[in-house]
């Protein structure tokens, strides 16, 4: 290390990591917010709007599943056909918890099937061939796949524990999209 970037490091004023007690103070006041502090901030119908969005387009790929699960035929289709259950009941479960934290947040989560197909990322689909089934999905898990990478960098560290549970359903988003692929062309 040369001696520039050494006295660097000494002239830089250590700050020391201290919480912000005016932060505190407000915390404590408005208990009718429940978890939602005044941190929050501007954010937070960002968020609600964001999570409404996720919300519909999980509900989208429920019925999308449940369609492809009750109506998928042909050798291989009860294999596949038990997948889409399985990943019609996770989606459903995202749902929930996207709902949940809506409602934590302090906003209503909107089950409207009016507003569905306008809100959702993701498309419905009537195919009735298997594989035209399975690239209809497949290319519903990219698009979630992708929609959850960019709320999670638009919220950051604005709503850390909204940001966890996105980051837990990319994950599984994620898992559905390579499964999906390997059952292409099968």
């Amino acid at each position: 290390m040369n001696a520039n970037a050494s006295s660097q490091k000494t002239t830089e004023p250590h700050k020391h990591l201290e919480l912000d007690q005016g932060a505190l103070d407000a915390a404590s006041r408005s208990l009718d917010e429940g978890a939602v502090t005044p941190s929050y901030g501007p954010w937070r119908d960002d968020v609600v709007k964001l999570l409404n969005d996720a919300l519909a387009t999980e509900l989208v790929c429920v019925l999308r599943y449940k369609r492809h699960y009750f109506t998928a035929n042909g050798v291989e289709s009860p294999a596949i056909a038990e997948e889409f259950l399985v990943h019609a009941n996770e989606e459903s479960a995202h749902a929930d918890r996207i709902a949940e934290r809506i409602v934590q947040l302090g906003g209503e989560p909107d089950f409207a099937p009016t507003h569905l197909l306008e809100r959702s990322h993701a498309s419905y689909d009537e195919s009735t061939d298997l594989q035209a089934m399975v690239r209809a999905n497949l290319v519903a898990e990219r698009i979630a796949v992708e929609a959850y990478r960019q709320m999670i960098v638009l919220i950051g560290d604005k709503d850390p524990t909204t940001r966890r549970m996105l980051e837990d359903i990319l994950s599984d988003e994620e898992e559905h999209a390579d499964e999906l692929k390997d059952w292409l062309g099968h």
